[in-house]
């Protein structure tokens, strides 16, 4: 165990560590330019005192909804500098989710880019809250003086994450000071062997806590930099930011890859700079890991992390990759497989995982009986179905439940067929998970029809009422269900129709 200080703030040790030596250090490199580590602490004193100005005080919990870039930098060090908590949202949320966070966060203010002012409102107007809105361009940076950062314990909250969700608001993971300290020293520091001389970018946002960790605090807590773009990610943008940026850390997800791989220009570009990549957020298919290989050179780094502790816990390193494995146990951390009654299986049988170390979360926010299935003494019991081999090397073999993961993100095929079912024309459905052609998660939907309806037309249905991920991908109109023994709908039966 660690002997913690008793005053520990991440914005003392990854940002404000830098001042006495490292402050023109490059921290951000940017469209608008790079941003010293000085620079960002000016900002960061900025934002905070606009924080304090507005009411928010220790423990209070303020929005951000800003794009990449650095003024969700210096707001989120803000945060953490007067004392209170992040809770990071993805602008292009619905509104009813959007609503839905709002509800549960009651936070006193919102840092918000003008440019998704209008969708913010209706969903703080679908709230029925007010809250203090704080633009960063009405923010005067340059007068700031100083704000001191809050002497914080390890255990209080630093942040929210966003774990699972089935229909409204998902589980609100409440997370410490000491998780991320925890996590950065044994992964980022650790495992990926960042150092100061590391360029990081990512695919994934900075609102996913994955991004946040290995594109923002890993390497800030070593004086590295971060290369931040606020595009879309798609190949051509990646391989552009990547020939201007020269970054040594690409943090990816497999859906990327596949597209990074499948784009015309691949062959051609230029990916030299890269010691390695990171993947995570849902399960690398094998071939697309060797197909990377073949045509990028780079090491890529399968691993498997949840909001609940924080980050990654589990993944493969450089030197020591095993190709469709998770890799190991990060040093610092224990895991071990169980069966549904919490005994510990032998090596290779599968089961559910349980992991423990320093970076748990302290709960799941105003969820006291999902706290306590899931956060169980000092382990995380988690969904996640694995093995693992006598090496030590773990295999993701799906989730406990009928959950689907997509581009990182998992919802309840249930989401879906309830959107189907208010479509006049359909009588039944049901919403399965299958592999594509690279072996990704797709949702793709089954229906009993009661009228006339097409493929595209259902399709276009769940995309005007559901995020764009969760759409099926093909619509098979079935004269009836399948069903088992038990009179349930037989999914298995589904998935083997659509293969």
């Amino acid at each position: 165990m660690t002997d913690w200080p008793d005053v520990l703030n991440v914005d003392d040790l990854f940002l404000r560590s830098h001042l006495a030596g490292d402050s023109d250090r490059v921290a951000l490199r940017t469209d608008d330019g790079d941003v010293t580590y000085a620079g960002v602490d000016r900002m960061t004193s900025a934002y905070a005192r606009a924080l304090a100005s507005a009411g928010v005080a220790r423990a209070d919990r303020v929005l951000i909804v800003l794009p990449d870039n650095q003024t969700y930098v210096a707001a989120l060090f803000a945060i953490f500098r007067i004392g209170a908590v992040a809770v990071m949202v993805n602008p292009g949320l619905s509104e009813a989710a959007l609503a839905g966070i709002l509800r549960r966060a009651q936070a006193p203010a919102v840092f918000v880019d003008k440019r998704y002012l209008a969708d913010f409102d209706k969903g703080r107007l679908g709230s029925g809250l007010s809250l203090q809105v704080l633009n960063p361009d009405e923010i005067d940076v340059d007068g700031a003086e100083d704000f001191p950062t809050a002497a914080t314990g390890p255990m209080d909250p630093a942040i929210w994450l966003f774990s699972g969700g089935t229909t409204g608001a998902p589980k609100a993971v409440v997370q410490t000071h000491q998780s991320l300290v925890n996590t950065t020293r044994l992964y980022g520091q650790g495992s990926l062997q960042m150092s100061a001389a590391d360029t990081t970018m990512s695919v994934p946002k900075l609102y996913f806590g994955y991004a946040t960790g290995t594109n923002l605090l890993f390497p800030f807590s070593v004086g590295a930099s971060v290369a931040l773009f606020e595009q879309h990610p798609t190949p051509g943008e990646l391989f552009t930011r990547i020939e201007k940026y020269r970054p040594t850390v690409l943090v990816n997800v497999p859906s990327a890859i596949n597209q990074m791989l499948g784009d015309a220009s691949a062959s051609g570009r230029d990916l030299s700079s890269l010691r390695l990549a990171t993947s995570a957020g849902e399960a690398l298919p094998e071939t697309l890991y060797h197909q990377w290989k073949e045509a990028f050179g780079v090491e890529l780094l399968d691993g498997l992390g949840t909001a609940e502790m924080w980050h990654i816990f589990v993944t493969n390193i450089v030197g020591d990759v095993k190709p469709g494995t998770l890799g190991k146990v990060v040093p610092g951390f224990e895991i071990k497989v169980c069966d549904d009654d919490g005994v510990e299986l032998p090596v290779g049988e599968v089961g559910r995982l349980w992991v423990r170390g320093e970076s748990l979360g302290l709960e799941y926010f105003e969820e006291p009986e999902r706290t306590r299935d899931a956060f169980r003494g000092e382990w995380f019991v988690g969904g996640d179905l694995v093995s693992i081999d006598a090496d030590g090397y773990v295999t993701h073999r799906g989730r406990a439940d009928d959950a689907i993961k997509v581009k990182g993100k998992w919802f309840r095929p249930q989401e879906v067929e309830s959107v189907l079912l208010d479509h006049e024309a359909v009588r039944e459905t049901a919403v399965v998970a299958i592999n594509d052609e690279s072996g990704l998660a797709r949702p793709v939907a089954f229906v009993v029809a009661s009228g006339p309806v097409s493929e595209q037309d259902l399709i276009d249905w769940v995309l005007r009422h559901l995020e764009p991920y969760k759409h099926p991908r093909r619509v098979y109109l079935v004269d009836e269900l399948p069903q088992t023994h038990l009179g349930k709908v037989d999914r298995s039966a589904l998935k083997r129709l659509a293969v």
